[in-house]
């Protein structure tokens, strides 16, 4: 079964890997040109300067190469260009960050030490360049890399090993955030027999116990760990001798998904590497800070906003003469129940057409979207676009029944619904955009929906909220998922 398998996607895994091992030498080019960029910058800033000796630019234009080459050096040196490092985390940026100190520390020291008269203008010019440069680089390598491997490109072919229930819960984490570029290729699992495959469909190709065998004969690139995979501590050290002369990388997943970096801390105890998870923060989303931040918002934004809050009055009113605004009860935290504002973009029974449009459509879920809705008016195809429809919530802000960034304000029937884990997303105030939101809007299934809500209650923080902010802009200037 394994060498049908491995016969069968030779071509596929051909293309989706092509390209793959040349992601550190694109990675070194584009350092060294940005390194080169802000040197030469640095060198051309300080010679504008009247008061610059004529020897200075002699010196530079010898230390300047110097400093290029020792400065990608400590980039390699500190681990920047490892395949492990690109494409998540923030490992990349901490190692560019940090062998950027390191060179200028080096270079400060050495120039005291032999009293090189290194001008302090190049010095400061090079430093404020350089380093937001290269953070600026490796982020658009990330988001091409990202956008290459949701195209297909660019994967590791990846064999899990563990019991079939953890098979399918990190299958289903690596192929639900696709840009990570893990193709999951089989599963073995310590005892299976006779199964050909788990309940979500991976393939099982073998017993664990010969794990290192079965990923040489599928061509892995990664071998993924999870719960079960191994009775002892000792198995696992044999596979990594197994394949320590392999190319294959070795990755331990516990069951612990869904949990920011933030929360999670690896200690070393007596040999064993004890991960330590913190409690979840839905405490910490209702503070007073976040709550002052929300005020004050919320007060900037409706300032900032009144004349696209008098541009979308005039136009519902003048379109049929109705009101401006719609109430819909909503659950907030805790179960309270308030009136959510938005500026009215159905025409005035959609209420009371909503049921027919669900008994027609076949729709028997919980969350009802339909794309090119016919109850919507023409001024709120414009206004659900570019969420302007939204806007009024920022008085529900003020007020205190919502935040700028929370989870989805559920309907009442929606809370009805809800099991034991979803009933956590109620614990803080409804947002009026949110994880939800940035990842998809009304693209989302329901079950997704939920998923991004309950992650940002257990992992909320300010800086989560400001990317969140920050993302919803780019979300709603490309309107996607709204409709």
């Amino acid at each position: 079964m394994t060498t049908q398998l491995v016969t069968s996607t030779t071509s596929q895994t051909a293309r989706a890997r092509a390209g793959l091992h040349y992601v550190p030498v694109v990675a070194l080019g584009v350092d060294l040109l940005l390194v080169t960029t802000s040197v030469i910058l640095a060198i051309l800033g300080r010679e504008a300067f009247p008061s610059a000796p004529l020897e200075v630019g002699d010196r530079l234009s010898v230390f300047g190469p110097l400093m290029i080459l020792g400065w990608v050096a400590a980039i390699w040196a500190l681990g920047g260009y490892r395949a492990t490092v690109f494409g998540a985390g923030t490992d990349e940026y901490k190692r560019i960050v940090n062998a950027s100190l390191l060179t200028f520390s080096a270079v400060g020291i050495a120039s005291y030490l032999t009293q090189f008269p290194l001008p302090r203008g190049f010095f400061l010019l090079a430093a404020l360049l350089g380093v937001p440069l290269l953070v600026l680089g490796r982020l658009m390598l990330r988001r091409s890399l990202q956008r290459a491997r949701r195209a297909g490109a660019l994967q590791h072919r990846v064999l899990i090993a563990g019991t079939a229930g953890h098979v399918d819960e990190i299958a289903s984490v690596l192929n639900r955030e696709s840009w990570l570029g893990y193709q999951v290729v089989g599963a073995v699992t310590p005892r299976e027999p006779g199964r050909a495959a788990t309940a979500s469909g991976i393939p099982l190709l073998g017993s664990s116990d010969a794990l290192a065998m079965t990923a040489v004969d599928v061509d892995a690139d990664v071998v993924f760990l999870a719960g079960g995979a191994f009775d002892t501590a000792a198995d696992l050290r044999r596979l990594s001798w197994d394949l320590e002369h392999e190319d294959i990388q070795v990755v331990i997943a516990p069951s612990v998904t869904d949990v920011s970096a933030e929360r999670v801390s690896i200690r070393p105890v007596g040999g064993m590497p004890l991960i330590h998870l913190e409690k979840p923060r839905a405490r910490e989303a209702v503070r007073r800070a976040k709550r002052i931040f929300d005020v004050v918002g919320s007060g900037a934004l409706l300032l900032a906003f009144s004349p696209v809050f008098a541009f979308a009055a005039l136009s519902i009113w003048r379109h049929d003469r109705g009101p401006v605004l719609f109430k819909q009860a909503r659950v907030g935290r805790d179960g309270r129940v308030f009136h959510v504002l938005k500026f009215r973009t159905m025409v005035l029974d959609a209420e009371e057409r909503l049921a027919q449009l669900k008994a027609e459509s076949g729709f028997d879920g919980v969350l009802f979207k339909m794309d090119r809705d016919p109850r919507v008016t023409p001024p709120g195809r414009w206004l659900r676009r570019f969420s302007v429809d939204e806007l009024p919530q920022l008085i529900n802000v003020l007020r205190g029944d919502m935040s700028l960034v929370g989870p989805r304000p559920p309907l009442d029937h929606e809370v009805a619904q809800y099991d034991a884990d979803m009933v956590q997303r109620l614990r803080v105030r409804p947002g009026m955009t949110g994880l939800w939101q940035v990842s998809g809007r009304s693209d989302l299934s329901w079950s997704e929906a939920i998923r991004l809500d309950l992650y940002y209650c257990d992992n909320w923080s300010m800086i989560q909220d400001l990317t969140i902010l920050f993302r919803t802009f780019s979300a709603v200037i490309g309107s996607r998922g709204a409709y």
